[in-house]
């Protein structure tokens, strides 16, 4: 495991430049699942994600020549916006790999952090191979967002600003992709009190660290697919993985659906924007993936708030969908003065409110004489749904809906 000295050392190397992010009790979510949540907001941090910490620890280690000559990281996110800003803070020149399809927001955060990016590969193991070459090409240090001590070691201190507030929680539920993050706290938290179980949670579309643990050597897989990108790793590294077998008491799965379940709740009943990465342990709370009493106190990560704009709308869409407050319909009607108002009678009657509405009577689809409306309704819940179904087929209206 890291020393707790190392990850003492870092916690004076990152003071005053990282922020101490609130670690909050959570009493929604505490009511949700039966236990006593709190909830370690790193979706605040200086550049919305934990990952600063280990970057700026290790790049503060660097020697003065290796300094003068730059760094480089490979990274389509949280990782290379804590490198270009950490690498500004000492004057340090950056570079940064980012796959090409990047979103431009991200490319222009980096840019403006101070980095020079290159977009080069269709993913991020494309990026990180050309990272690794171009680093040896120009005599840069690599900075690895996981395989690294003094990452690991940066990333620890976010459990020690969680122990000095709460030294007797039970459990510490913690995001895993590489295994920077948990390596770093587990390690901590094993050296501070080994009665408190660490629990690392995956993306169930991106299995590696997950199933090396349950067969105890490094595993990699063909390819990742999940909404939380901030744990999209493909394959598992040998250093993280002996400090996680050490460290770690155990290792759970959540997939996307769960995953923007916990999204959804905690931007809607908390009030805290946080990506798919940052959302996984909510996510195994929320669905039963561990086993907790409770009179538990279990304090969860949520490791990054970045977010995609767009992203983050389909989840809200989707999410109003299956909660039974937002229905779809397309409604085929006569086309002639008067349908079209006559339909929505039908809504203000029943108060359902119509959110957006489309008529289309040149389909070839259609029947000529007929249109069809696309229609999306605020409604009130199943119930309310099915009412507004009956409603619609008493008047003779031919319907389907949309999901």
């Amino acid at each position: 495991m890291i020393p707790l000295s190392e990850i003492m050392k870092a916690k004076k190397k990152i003071n005053g430049i990282v922020n101490k992010t609130p670690f909050a009790f959570a009493p929604l979510l505490t009511e949700k699942v039966g236990t006593n949540v709190y909830l370690k907001k790193e979706n605040l941090q200086i550049t919305g994600a934990y990952k600063i910490r280990g970057a700026y620890n290790k790049i503060a280690s660097l020697s003065k020549d290796e300094k003068q000559r730059g760094v480089i990281a490979a990274s389509a996110g949280n990782h290379a916006q804590g490198v270009a800003y950490s690498a500004s803070r000492f004057n340090v020149p950056s570079t940064i790999i980012m796959p090409e399809a990047t979103p431009l927001l991200k490319v222009v955060g980096t840019k403006a952090l101070g980095a020079e990016v290159i977009l080069k590969g269709s993913n991020y193991d494309e990026a990180y191979e050309y990272a690794v070459t171009y680093a040896k090409e120009n005599s840069l240090t690599f900075i690895h967002p996981f395989k690294d001590k003094k990452i690991m070691a940066g990333q620890g201190t976010v459990a020690l600003e969680m122990y000095d507030e709460i030294d007797d929680l039970d459990m510490i539920l913690v995001p895993i992709g590489g295994g920077g993050l948990i390596s770093g706290v587990a390690s901590a938290i094993k050296q501070l009190d080994p009665r408190i179980k660490i629990v690392g949670v995956t993306a169930k579309g991106a299995p590696a660290m997950y199933e090396s643990f349950k067969e105890k050597k490094p595993l990699s897989t063909k390819d990742v697919r999940t909404i939380a990108d901030g744990i999209a790793v493909r394959d598992a590294s040998k250093e993280n993985l002996n400090i996680i077998l050490e460290c770690v008491d155990d290792i759970v799965q959540v997939d996307d659906e769960e995953i923007a379940n916990a999204v959804l709740f905690l931007l809607e009943r908390q009030k805290i924007v946080v990506e798919g990465a940052g959302a996984v342990g909510v996510a195994a709370l929320m669905h039963k993936k561990i086993e907790v009493d409770f009179d538990d106190k279990v304090g969860v990560i949520l490791s990054g708030g970045n977010i995609d704009v767009g992203m983050l709308s389909v989840i809200i869409e989707k999410g109003q969908i299956k909660a039974h407050r937002k229905m779809k319909l397309l409604i085929t009607l006569i086309d002639k003065p008067g349908a079209l108002r006559s339909l929505t009678d039908i809504f203000e009657e029943l108060r359902a409110n119509i959110i957006q509405i489309d008529y289309d009577r040149t389909s070839t689809t259609l029947s000529y004489g007929d249109a069809n409306v696309t229609i999306a309704l605020e409604t009130k819940g199943k119930e309310h749904q099915e009412t507004i179904r009956k409603a619609l087929k008493a008047k003779g209206y031919r319907f389907h809906e949309e999901f």
